[in-house]
């Protein structure tokens, strides 16, 4: 089982706080051109290892700059069939481009809207190029077009943002019923705008009684929260995501994808030309190793962030590593109350303290 992900690498405007692979769009986008180097890409993953599509996430840039008639021609491209999990990531801007609809009957069934905020200040503030009306029009549009699944993406810790205008921006989502929303504290990355001229942040305390509170907003209104991040009604994980913080494989397709493939002579990552040009002229994969003494971090970085975390198997599984490596620091973080003892999970208080779980991970060789 093996996730596809899709890179779109333009978007109309570079956001302030973006360190992806996003590039402002050109005048036009030949589309054709970029549809059939992205089947090329595929076929060239598929003559060098053997695998089976289980979920496609279409991310960006921004993939909703692209119609509705090109991911047809790219689904056939690939093969992919209507009963897998295939996301596609639009923003409120966009959407002028295809409607929900369009999208929806060529195969797409779950989106990941972008609205970031619903507040107009914080909304130029974060460089997006939508309206509050805007996002609200988007989010219906797409219930209204039959596709199963909506993800409406929100961030907090925003400049001079409240906690009540951040519950405001929340109790907005939750009114437009999505079946998933992620709501993730915003971060300062070096290589940004925001990075280079750092906006003032509320304190660390202040942004914590933040998180605190919307989670809570989250859970009494039926969201389960099921990754640091990701908040689901019923039945309505992204499958594509799990199988990322389930160590498992996948496939980058695009400029400046990245993939994950388990081989006979260990764990390699994949990567593709970043820059759109250079990705068009050649796909060719690069390829880096995992070195085994980072495979135990590396998966426990990942399966941690998930709220009930993974079976014990799944260690050896994915990694090809005994547990034993482990299970020293596993028996003294279950006797702190920081995990659980019959599986790779962490307690509700370790949950709280994750990047401090995780470093305990770190250097086991040494």
């Amino acid at each position: 089982m093996t996730g596809l992900y899709i890179h779109i690498p333009w978007c109309e405007r570079k956001c302030p706080y973006c360190d992806f692979n996003s590039h402002v769009r050109p005048d036009t986008i030949n589309e054709e051109q970029y549809i059939s180097r992205l089947v090329e890409d595929f076929q060239n993953e598929k003559s060098l290892t053997e695998f089976d599509v289980s979920s496609v996430y279409i991310g960006g840039g921004t993939p909703s700059l692209f119609h509705a008639e090109s991911y047809r021609a790219l689904f056939t491209g690939l093969g992919i069939g209507y009963d897998n999990e295939i996301t596609l990531e639009a923003n409120p801007g966009t959407i002028e481009r295809d409607d929900f609809a369009s999208y929806q009957s060529v195969g797409i069934n779950r989106v990941s809207i972008g609205v970031q905020s619903f507040d107009p200040e914080h909304l130029r503030a974060l460089g997006r190029i939508h309206s509050s009306q805007e996002a609200k029009d988007a989010i219906e549009q797409a219930t209204r077009s039959g596709i199963q699944a909506i993800n409406i993406d929100l961030m907090f810790g925003l400049p001079n943002q409240s906690i009540e205008q951040a519950l405001h921006d929340l109790n907005m989502a939750i009114a437009l019923d999505p079946t998933h929303i992620s709501w993730y504290q915003l971060t300062i990355e070096p290589n940004t705008v925001f990075g280079r001229r750092p906006p003032l942040l509320t304190s660390d305390d202040y942004r914590a009684e933040m998180s605190e509170r919307g989670i809570d907003l989250l859970a009494k209104q039926g969201y389960e929260r099921y990754e640091v991040s990701a908040f689901a009604r019923e039945g309505q994980v992204c499958k594509h995501n799990v199988n990322y913080w389930e160590f498992g494989d996948y496939i980058g397709i695009g400029a400046g994808a990245h993939g994950k493939l388990t081989t006979p002579n260990g764990i390699q990552r994949t990567r593709k030309p970043k820059q759109p040009d250079s990705y068009l002229r050649n796909s060719k994969r690069m390829v880096s190793e995992i070195a085994t003494e980072d495979l135990s971090v590396e998966f426990m970085m990942n399966a941690l962030r998930l709220k009930n975390g993974v079976p014990k198997q799944l260690f050896t599984q994915r990694t090809g590593l005994c547990l034993s490596i482990i299970e020293e620091t596993i028996s003294e973080l279950v006797a702190e109350g920081v995990m659980q003892p019959d599986r790779l999970a962490l307690t509700e208080f370790g949950y709280r303290h994750l990047d401090f779980a995780v470093g305990r991970f770190l250097h086991l060789d040494e």
